[in-house]
């Protein structure tokens, strides 16, 4: 006999991108717990490699979709078409709450509590990145995220930091929470250390700023490899590096190895909310050099070398610095190793459950029988 699941959850995700790792993370973690996860896919296809994360997962029912999200190209007849779908969803499901991973669609007319996950947006993406609020063309997305947000009964963010950033753009939410992100650390693993600097991300991609980490690469005296494409998809522009070795998109698995024969993880990121691929590199005994973030800084503390965002002579330096000194380099992954175990997917798991019991319950509203007058 099989029980029935304690909690009935409809979630959206983002099939492109962190967000899809987060959700099968919080969904696999929840399984023991009794926890049945309705998942609607938007963003883009599912991949073959990601039907066959699906597979392994054993509470979760998919609903796939490739409507545009509300961060996407002229998206706003998609996203609105999603909210359309989402409630024939919600109406056929009857879940007992609404996990939304997006923003937009916190203000429909779901009748069930709403908890809602500020992975990024842009608004803060481009005051990290530009120093400023993002242009006008931009208004829409500004309203639409702000209204779904203030709509929510719970909003979350993996860091302090993010909350305070998302509060700072879009004003006070009624009710907020920090729950960090977490990674199941069984899936990484140590190896023999190898002497070379591992990072992932796109070279092009501001916000990563693996670009600075080029700059340097004929300053340092180990091999840089990074997991990524050096073609921009929209130019293809193909970008060449002296010491740098592009290895593209790699599976999980493949990370895994990589990560685990690394001696040095390397992002110098000007925007980053959490950092899932840090966490990853942490698991597996990698000194870290991060950027000088607000949220970085949070969450690693003294377990990690941070450098200026824009410092590329620092930065060699510092690398320089754990290329030469064993003993530190040794002291720093220890460090990381000890640091990542606040962020499993367990501890994660357990503050969502928590996070689940104290929305408010909404029931449907029953209209009183008419009273006959005479």
């Amino acid at each position: 006999m099989v029980d029935k699941p304690h909690r009935r959850v409809l979630m959206t995700t983002d099939s492109v991108g962190g967000v899809w790792t987060y959700s099968l993370e919080l969904i696999r973690a929840l399984a023991p717990h009794n926890v049945h996860f309705y998942l609607a896919t938007m963003g883009a296809a599912i991949t073959l490699q990601q039907r066959q994360e699906l597979v392994a997962l054993t509470n979760v029912t998919v609903y796939e979709s490739e409507y545009q999200l509300e961060w996407m190209d002229n998206p706003w007849a998609e996203v609105d078409q999603a909210g359309e779908w989402l409630l024939e969803l919600s109406e056929q499901l009857n879940p007992d709450l609404i996990h939304l991973n997006n923003f937009c669609h916190g203000q429909l007319p779901w009748n069930k509590p709403v908890l809602m996950v500020i992975h990024s947006c842009v608004q803060t993406w481009w005051r990290a990145l530009k120093s400023e609020n993002a242009p006008s063309n931009w208004n829409t997305y500004f309203e639409r995220v702000r209204d779904g947000l203030h709509a929510a009964d719970l909003v979350i963010a993996p860091t302090q930091a993010m909350l305070e950033e998302a509060t700072a753009v879009y004003g006070q939410f009624t009710k907020k929470k920090v729950i960090n992100n977490g990674r199941d650390p069984h899936a990484f693993h140590f190896g023999q250390k190898e002497p070379f600097i591992f990072s992932m991300g796109r070279v092009w991609d501001e916000a990563k700023n693996i670009a600075l980490l080029t700059q340097v690469a004929d300053q340092v005296s180990w091999p840089i490899y990074i997991a990524g494409d050096a073609v921009h998809p929209s130019t293809g522009d193909n970008k060449l590096f002296k010491n740098v070795h592009f290895l593209g998109k790699l599976s999980q698995r493949e990370v895994a190895d990589w990560l685990s024969r690394a001696s040095l993880y390397v992002l110098p990121a000007m925007y980053e909310p959490f950092g899932l691929s840090i966490l990853e590199a942490a698991f597996s005994g990698c000194a870290l050099v991060l950027g000088k973030i607000n949220s970085l800084k949070e969450i690693w503390g003294t377990s990690a070398e941070y450098v200026n965002t824009n410092d590329a002579y620092g930065l060699a330096t510092i690398l320089q610095k754990l290329i030469k000194d064993e003993f530190l380099r040794n002291i720093m992954a220890c460090r990381a190793v000890k640091k990542a175990q606040d962020y499993t997917t367990e501890l994660m798991a357990q503050e969502y459950l928590q996070a689940y019991a104290s929305l408010p319950k909404r029931e449907a509203v029953i209209a009183p029988d008419p009273v006959e007058t005479l």
